[in-house]
């Protein structure tokens, strides 16, 4: 009998009871905090609400009225052009930093520190910073352009709906990329060296390196750092709420930050829990999807061989 065979046995029927007690508290917790309120929002979507008086039950009419109301679908809209252009922001700039910070260079090191600094802030005061730099009479942008002589240049960042949902895009790529390239900076450090000596010995450039060693290399990683950067952007709100308040107009009012104004703002907590439960279950099938399609689940080592 081999050893597989003589251990498999005991990974079953009793032996599965106290992993299962181990992972108890855990559980309690993820229903008290997860699965409680989605049912409890589940029972306000079926209901006309303003958040202190009786709840009255009007069925499917908010689930209906999601589906016809321009405004809504306006956000929803604006959150599929908001996850795709973070994503193309994201990726390359976050890969690139990722995999020059993992060289075993010093300078590299000292570098990276100014890199990580937008970890280290808050949401809050990262939206107040750059309030204060893409003010049109006294920021850091425009008195600079006027200063080099490109006063035409000079605008109102925020206050033009053109450019608003842009330039919140860019600095929400700016807060995340530090994040992103730390998963890429480990990902590159895991690469074995041998790969790139034997490449060298066959005369490839730095280029050539980078094509055909640490970007299949870093496959998994990159599929990783995207279901984070896709799912993710399902709950931008604080920042966009500091900075332009779903303004200007409705120019950079995505989803979440359209739930929380129904619910809160205009007291609409029975439409609002519709639009909560859309973006949770959008979140949840996207993961699937991304998980499915990119072969995630199938993952195995590439250091197999070597």
């Amino acid at each position: 009998m081999s050893v597989t065979a003589r251990i498999a046995p005991t990974r079953r029927g009793p032996a599965s009871w106290p992993a299962l007690l181990w992972t108890a508290p855990a559980l309690c917790f993820y229903a008290l905090f997860a699965l409680f309120p989605l049912l409890v929002a589940l029972y306000l979507s079926f209901t006309n609400w303003n958040g202190i008086a009786q709840a009255a039950w009007v069925g499917p009419a908010n689930w209906l009225h999601f589906f016809s109301d321009p405004l809504t679908l306006h956000a929803v809209g604006l959150t599929i052009e908001m996850m795709i252009l973070t994503w193309v922001l994201q990726t390359p700039l976050s890969l690139l930093l990722g995999v020059f910070m993992a060289g075993q260079q010093r300078y590299r090191a000292v570098l990276s520190v100014f890199y990580f600094l937008p970890l280290l802030f808050s949401t809050v005061a990262i939206g107040i910073t750059w309030v204060s730099i893409l003010d049109p009479n006294f920021g850091l942008i425009n008195v600079t352009l006027r200063a080099v002589g490109l006063s035409s240049w000079a605008r109102g960042w925020l206050g033009d709906p053109n450019l608003a949902f842009y330039v919140v895009a860019i600095v929400i790529a700016w807060q995340f990329i530090p994040f992103h390239s730390l998963l890429y900076m480990t990902g590159a450090r895991q690469i074995p060296r041998e790969l790139y000596d034997v490449a060298e010995l066959d005369g490839a450039g730095r280029l050539r390196k980078f094509f055909s060693i640490t970007l299949p290399q870093l496959k998994y990683t990159i599929i990783t750092s995207s279901i984070f950067m896709l799912t993710g952007s399902l709950t931008y709100f604080d920042l966009i709420w500091v900075m332009t308040g779903g303004g200007p107009g409705y120019a950079t009012r995505i989803l979440p930050l359209h739930m929380y104004v129904t619910a809160f703002v205009n007291e609409q907590v029975g439409y609002g829990s519709v639009i909560a439960l859309v973006l949770a279950a959008s979140g949840i099938a996207l993961s699937l999807l991304l998980l499915r399609v990119t072969g995630f689940l199938r993952m195995s080592s590439q250091l197999e061989g070597l």
